[in-house]
C-alpha cells in the first residue's frame, strides 16, 4: 500500500452525488477535492468485467490526464433474484430510452418490474470499490493503484421512499433499519454505507 501525502485529490467521477459524498468523507483529513468534471476530463470507457476493474480504469485515467492522485468509485446494486443485475451496469440500467439521459426513477421502476416478473426474494446489496491511483513517476513508471471494497446488505422496497442520497437509495433499506437510504440523513448514511466501509479501509491503509 502507498501512503497519500498530497494536499489535492481528483475525484474521478462526473456524478455530482458521488462527488459530494466523497468530498464530505475527505473533509476531516484536510484534503481538497476537485472533480473530473471540474477539470473537463473525459469519461473513460468502462469496459471492465468487475467493479474493481472499472474503478481502476477511471482512477488511472484521471491520474494520468491530470498528473494528480485520483480517487475513483465504482459501485452498484446487486439483486440475487435477478441473477446479480444490475451489478456493474447499474448506471446504464437507469438510462431512459425516451430521453437518452440517466434517470434513476425510471431505473427503479424498471427494477421493480423485473422483480415482479420473477416473484423472487427482495434481498439485495450495494457494493463499492474505491481505487486510489497515482500518476506515473520515476519510482512507479506505470503509476500505482490501491483498491478497497465495501458492501452493505439490505432489501428493496416499493414504492420508493425519500429524496436524500442518489441513485437507487430511495429503494434500498439496509438490514437493521426501517427507513431507506433515501430517507436517511447524509451523515447517518455515511456511517453505514458500502462507500463508508470501503472508505474506512482506504483511510487505514493510505492515510493513517
Amino acid at each position: 500500500m502507498r501512503k497519500f501525502n498530497a494536499d489535492k485529490l481528483v475525484v474521478a467521477s462526473h456524478n455530482a452525488g458521488k462527488v459530494r459524498e466523497i468530498a464530505a468523507l475527505m473533509q476531516p483529513f484536510g484534503v481538497k477535492t476537485i472533480s473530473a468534471a471540474d477539470l473537463d476530463l473525459p469519461e473513460p470507457v468502462e469496459d471492465g468485467d468487475s467493479f474493481i476493474a472499472n474503478a481502476e480504469i477511471k482512477a488511472r485515467s484521471a491520474a494520468n490526464l491530470s498528473g494528480l492522485v485520483a480517487l475513483a468509485d465504482d459501485s452498484g446494486l446487486v439483486v440475487g433474484a435477478l441473477g446479480g443485475k444490475p451489478g456493474i451496469y447499474s448506471a446504464r440500467w437507469a438510462l431512459n430510452p425516451e430521453t437518452g439521459q440517466r434517470d434513476f426513477v425510471y431505473g427503479m421502476a424498471k427494477l421493480e418490474e423485473e422483480l415482479q416478473k420473477v416473484h423472487g426474494p427482495r434481498e439485495a446489496y450495494f457494493i463499492c470499490v474505491l481505487t486510489l491511483a497515482w500518476p506515473p513517476c520515476a519510482d512507479y513508471p506505470e503509476g500505482h493503484v490501491d483498491s478497497f471494497e465495501g458492501r452493505v446488505n439490505g432489501r428493496l422496497v416499493w414504492p420508493i421512499r425519500g429524496e436524500n442520497g442518489f441513485g437507487y437509495d430511495p429503494m434500498f433499506q439496509a438490514d437493521g433499519y426501517d427507513i431507506t437510504f433515501g430517507e436517511m440523513a447524509a451523515a447517518r448514511k455515511h456511517d453505514i454505507s458500502h462507500r463508508a466501509e470501503a472508505f474506512k479501509k482506504l483511510i487505514k491503509a493510505c492515510f493513517e
